[in-house]
């Protein structure tokens, strides 16, 4: 399916942050809570007329995004789409419970969006489960170079992610 850029372009800097989130649960300042953070999303909906059939994924996103994990996980649990299973996914990676974060990506296995997502994170393959693996070591340690690059990926994934969501909306 094409990409539509724009729509993808106008979510993106609705629930853009000054910084990227982390690699664990903290809470970053400069989020919005969540009911703001939703009332933002259901205007762009209505506004954009954004298909009913990508609403509940934009929304976990966009909750995800702004560290609001539980509720974020709340919704994807109820997404029964390989998108769904990816941003479960994510929650769990970031929670963390790496165990469970594996889970769901098996759950999601080789997905079509996964080579765009290793040419944007200057990878030759996207592996979720090495970078589940690095996103644990670096959460263990204090390497925080690693953890700013494995941020930078994190924000890549969930750039593909969302692209790859607006591509498939019906």
């Amino acid at each position: 399916m094409a990409l539509a850029t724009e729509p993808v372009t106008k979510f993106k800097e609705l629930i853009a942050t000054a910084e990227l989130p982390p690699l664990g649960p903290q809470r970053r300042s400069g989020t919005l809570e969540a009911r703001e953070l939703l009332q933002k999303v259901e205007e762009f909906f209505a506004r954009e007329k954004t298909p009913r059939s990508i609403q509940p994924q934009l929304r976990s996103a966009a909750l995800l995004w702004h560290d609001h994990l539980d509720a974020s996980h709340t919704i994807s649990q109820s997404i029964e789409t390989r998108e769904g299973s990816w941003l479960h996914g994510i929650m769990h990676r970031r929670e963390p419970d790496y165990g469970n974060a594996k889970y769901w990506f098996h759950r999601v296995g080789p997905h079509a969006a996964f080579p765009r997502l290793a040419e944007r994170a200057g990878l030759q393959r996207w592996d979720p489960f090495a970078f589940i693996d690095a996103c644990e070591a670096a959460e263990q340690g204090a390497d925080h170079a690693a953890a700013d690059v494995l941020r930078a990926r994190q924000a890549a994934e969930f750039d593909v992610l969302l692209e790859h969501i607006f591509s498939q909306a019906s």
